[in-house]
C-alpha cells in the first residue's frame, strides 16, 4: 500500500480539534526523530488514518471515524507541540 502525504490529517485534525494539527511538530517514541505531522508517511483505510514515522515507519498516531465517532490515539508520540497563529498553525480566535 503506498503512504499518503501527512498533510491529508488537515481535515481529520480539524474534525476533532477544530484546527489543523498538520503544523505541529511531534517526536517519535521510538526513534526521536523531531518533524511536523504533515511530514509523516499516512495510510488510509477505511474508517480512518494511521500516521507513520518519516523514519522508522512506526505508527505515530491513528485518528479514526466508526459511524460518527470519532477517536484520536497518539500513541507513538512523545510529545507533540501545537503550532500557535504566528507559526503558521491555523486556530480559531
Amino acid at each position: 500500500m503506498d503512504s499518503l502525504d501527512g498533510n491529508v490529517l488537515a481535515g481529520a485534525s480539524s474534525d476533532i480539534f477544530g484546527f489543523d494539527l498538520t503544523t505541529s511538530q511531534g517526536q517519535c517514541f521510538f526513534c526521536e526523530d523531531i518533524a511536523a505531522l504533515g511530514q509523516a508517511m499516512v495510510y488510509g483505510m477505511p474508517l480512518g488514518f494511521v500516521a507513520r514515522c518519516r523514519k522508522c515507519g512506526e505508527v505515530l498516531m491513528v485518528i479514526s471515524d466508526q459511524g460518527g465517532r470519532k477517536s484520536f490515539s497518539a500513541q507513538g508520540l512523545r510529545w507533540l507541540r501545537i503550532a500557535g497563529p504566528s507559526e503558521g498553525g491555523r486556530h480559531p480566535e
